[in-house]
This record gives C-alpha cells, structure tokens and sequence, in this order.
C-alpha cells in the first residue's frame, strides 16, 4: 500500500505539472478524467467512479460548473436524479487531460512485459473496489 501511496503522488505531481495551465487541482482533474468518455453521470454514479462521496463531489461540481466545464439536470421521468454533462469545453478539457494520463501512464509501464501491465491493472481494479 506504501509503493500504491508514493505512486499516487508522484503521478498527481507529473499530472499537475504537465496540465498547469488548466489551473485546475486534482480532484477536478480525476472528476474530468473520468467524465472524459463523453456519457452522462449521475452524481452517484460519478462518486463512485471518482472515489469520493456525492456530498463532497458536489463542491467539486460547483467548481466546474462555474468554470463553465460540466452542467446539471435532472433525469427525465425523475427529477430526483441529477445527472452530470460535460459542455463542449469540459469535453475538450477532460480529453486533454486523459491523453496526459494515456502519456504518464505510456512513459511508466514501457518497460514491462504486458502480463506484468495485466496484472497491475487487476490489483488496481481490486483494490478500487474496496469501499468502506
């Protein structure tokens, strides 16, 4: 879990150098890393895949709502259920933004075999699942 924690930061330092001029901290940019597909999120849904909870996602939200990168609107048949969408330039945003994790993440593995990629990505998805 120590070498999971060192790699955490040294990734948000590369990450937060190489997207500077978005002048946005790490919590928006790993909200847009995951909206970057394009589809449309409930908070619930978004909370998960970001690994906080939709109480302190919604700051986060606000941030970038007022940055004018992702808005909000209620489910049709459930207005309940809000549901996220980025606009056009969270989109450009948040595509920039994967291609700097697509790069780091290019530049760090090169060097290993691919079954050895395999199973890194696998304990990671194990331990993401991990949830209190």
């Amino acid at each position: 879990m120590l070498e999971l924690q060192r790699a955490t930061h040294a990734t948000l330092q590369v990450l937060a150098s190489e997207l500077v001029t978005l002048k946005l901290n790490p919590s928006e940019i790993n909200v847009l890393a995951n909206l970057a597909d394009g589809r449309c999120r409930t908070v619930s849904e978004l909370a998960r895949e970001v690994g906080s909870r939709p109480t302190t996602l919604t700051s986060m939200l606000d941030r970038l709502e007022g940055r004018g990168l992702l808005g909000r609107a209620t489910r049709a048949g459930d207005r309940r259920v809000v549901v996220i969408e980025l606009t056009d330039a969270g989109l450009t945003t948040a595509r920039t933004i994967r291609t700097a994790f697509t790069r780091l993440e290019r530049r760090a593995l090169a060097g290993l075999p691919a079954d050895q990629v395999a199973a890194l990505r696998a304990g990671l998805r194990a331990l993401a699942e991990v949830s209190p």
